[in-house]
């Protein structure tokens, strides 16, 4: 069987305005979660929610998941590092060999610290709005998946997070980084995400299972990092320290989201046995 590999060699910058440039990366995380947006809009109005808590929700969310995610790539995954550069963490330069700064955007973002930092944003927004928090964890829950979807889609045209070498035939050829055919990893959760969104969209809409018993909540992120895991498996990892371990820390930082999915999804069948 002759290999079709792929031979990714994208340019992950669209266009530079005055210096600064606009990326696929950003591109894709804001259009993801516009979309997700768009489909909570017409979720919103189903469960007689206000438009006005709807707008303000776009804020909350994409701070929770910005603010969360950079702190957890700082602290997760290259704490000796930034722990030296604090400055680095909340601006997006780097410093230079001569002591120089020059702008190199937020090169790192991850995604159990984006999930924390949702997880919290939405407790305040629940507050402010005087919505349930389970409300509208289950409700974020039914469009996460999309997001997640367009996030690795951005990893994908930035060749991060790539796979180990292999010779299936539908290999990627990561000419950024070097002439390997590998796995495109990216695209195998970018794939998995999608599934998991039309799955539990489906679920949804067939109105068997109502909103803000926690299902939701519980079926996406257990099945996300249960996805998480495995495809991690075919990953190169990402920082040296994961070199020589068992599980890495993508893998172990995924175990308690696990946990409290399934803790969730069992809550929520019980509540619906026995709703006394």
């Amino acid at each position: 069987m002759t290999a079709l590999y792929i031979n990714w060699d994208f340019n992950d910058q669209i266009i530079s305005i005055f210096g600064f440039p606009l990326k696929y990366y950003g591109l894709l995380f804001a259009s993801g979660l516009l979309l997700c947006m768009y489909f909570l809009k017409g979720i919103f109005k189903a469960e007689k929610l206000s438009s006005e808590a709807h707008e303000a929700l776009f804020m909350y969310g994409i701070i929770g998941i910005f603010v969360g995610a950079r702190l957890g790539h700082c602290f997760f995954y290259d704490f000796d590092y930034y722990s030296q550069h604090l400055l680095e963490i909340i601006l997006p330069i780097q410093k230079t060999a001569n002591g120089s700064y020059h702008f190199i955007g937020y090169a790192g973002l991850a995604s159990h610290g984006g999930t924390l930092g949702l997880l919290l944003a939405l407790y305040l927004y629940a507050k402010k709005y005087q919505i349930k928090y389970m409300m509208i964890l289950d409700l974020i829950a039914v469009v996460a998946p999309l997001g997640a979807t367009f996030i690795r889609l951005a990893n994908l045209m930035n060749s991060e997070m790539i796979g180990n070498p292999t010779s299936m035939p539908w290999a990627f050829v990561f000419s950024r980084i070097d002439n390997e055919p590998r796995h495109p990893a990216q695209l195998y959760e970018a794939l998995a995400y999608l599934m998991i969104f039309i799955t539990i969209f489906a679920i949804y809409r067939s109105k068997k299972i109502k909103i803000g018993k926690g299902f939701y909540f519980g079926f996406t992120i257990t099945l996300i990092f249960v996805m998480r895991i495995l495809i991690e498996f075919v990953k190169i990892n990402q920082v040296e320290f994961e070199n020589g371990m068992l599980l890495n820390m993508g893998q172990i930082l995924s175990i308690p989201f696990i946990i409290i999915g399934v803790y969730f999804i069992t809550k929520s069948i019980q509540t619906k046995k026995n709703p006394l």
